[in-house]
């Protein structure tokens, strides 16, 4: 007679291990310490097998026959179900080995393995930069995909959404800095092949915009400083020329900034919201040089609103040209510009090992929402007056540099 629920609730566990019968092989034992455990035997090639189905009552009556049922199709057609059953428990398992190995070998762990090996050698500052680059920009894109699932695709749409941020330079990094760690991988059979090597950044990125932004080279700048410190015209342009220097903010930033943004007793320059390309408010620590630069222009300019007063209309600014027309007269016609300025700093501060958020902050290149805005831009502002410091020292190094060449 088939089993009935209220015949498994009704069984009383004995001194012995009895068995309760239901149809086709299948019982439930029913042990001394009260477990009832569903069984089913039955044969296969001639071997009398015992296969378990579970523990009651969390597999109950019901549940019991259908597995019963499905066991005996798998015998039925030719399948031994216990070795069925084995096969998948061993299937199941590399599956979950496979996972295991996938999040192990996420790109950001085997990035973070990658930069252990990669900072041997190199200094502090450089190999924290690294990291905090790829914390602030790749980890969040495709740091979390196994290794093998990153794509050209997840590549180039991050160095597209960098490059929007006005940081041409930072998703270039990127691309190199991905490479790199794909080899890494490749090297150590993590990964089988390297997605960032399909495409170059030039493919993908818009070229760097040359008109108005032609700079030297950094090995061309004591000559330059020497002619910009010799200039003979205008005062106030020379001077507009030394404060880009030191300063290394956009043209318009500067020639249009009004008297009212600068505190020269705290040594600082605050730009507002409306007139910065981010639409954010810009602190521009100033060096002893450019306070030097400033006091000067003060005594030029010092009664008017704009710091840069044009010659003819004092109540207009000078031109966006204006800058650019000095440096032709002194030789640099479509070999340096304003904007130039702002490049060799990037480039030198970078190769000087200071940290890139704080350049690229001092750049204003970061994107900032307006929530965090009115904090943002006063970030580390101990670090970039500091490295603000460093620059002018720089600069008038390679000046005093450019003289002692001319004076040989």
């Amino acid at each position: 007679m088939a089993l009935t629920d209220t015949a498994i609730r009704g069984a009383k566990p004995g001194t012995k291990p009895f068995k309760l019968y239901d149809r086709e092989g299948l019982f439930l034992l029913i042990n001394p310490s009260g477990s009832k455990l569903w069984r089913w035997r039955y044969k296969f090639d001639g071997k009398e097998k015992l296969m378990a189905l579970g523990e009651y009552p969390l597999v109950g009556l019901a549940q019991a026959r259908e597995l019963h049922l499905a066991a005996r199709k798998s015998m039925v057609a030719g399948t031994d179900p216990m070795a069925e059953r084995k096969a998948e428990g061993e299937a199941k398992q590399k599956e979950i080995e496979a996972r295991q190995r996938e999040a192990e070998n996420s790109f950001e762990n085997v990035a973070r393995e990658w930069w252990k090996w990669w900072l041997i050698g190199k200094s502090p500052r450089h190999a924290d930069t690294t990291m905090r680059r790829m914390e602030a920009d790749v980890f969040p894109a495709y740091g979390h995909k196994p290794i093998n699932a990153v794509t050209a695709a997840d590549v180039r749409q991050l160095m597209i959404a960098v490059e929007k941020r006005d940081a041409r330079d930072v998703a270039k990094r990127i691309h190199e800095t991905t490479s790199q760690i794909f080899r890494f991988a490749i090297a150590r059979d993590i990964a089988s092949r390297n997605p960032a090597a399909d495409f170059k950044p030039r493919d993908i990125l818009a070229e760097a915009q040359t008109e108005n932004r032609a700079r030297v080279d950094a090995r061309d700048l004591p000559e330059l400083l020497v002619k910009i410190d010799e200039y003979n015209g205008d005062a106030i342009t020379r001077l507009a020329i030394k404060l880009m220097a030191y300063t290394f903010v956009r043209t318009s930033e500067e020639i249009e900034a009004p008297w009212s943004e600068f505190d020269l007793d705290e040594a600082r320059w605050t730009i507002p919201a409306e007139r910065m390309k981010m639409k954010t408010p810009h602190i521009v620590p100033l060096s002893r040089q450019s306070v030097e630069v400033l006091r000067a222009l003060k005594q030029i300019t010092g009664n008017g609103h704009f710091v840069f007063a044009g010659s003819r209309d004092k109540k207009k600014p000078i031109s966006n040209n204006t800058i650019l027309y000095a440096l032709y007269r002194i030789g640099y016609r479509d070999r340096m510009t304003g904007h130039g300025f702002r490049g060799l700093a990037s480039t030198i501060l970078n190769e000087n090992e200071f940290d890139e958020g704080h350049i690229e902050l001092q750049l204003a290149h970061t994107k900032r929402n307006k929530v965090a805005a009115a904090y943002n831009h006063a970030k580390y502002l101990r670090q970039r007056t500091e490295m603000m410091q460093w620059w002018a020292d720089y600069l008038d190094k390679q000046l005093a540099k450019g003289r002692r060449a001319l004076a040989a």
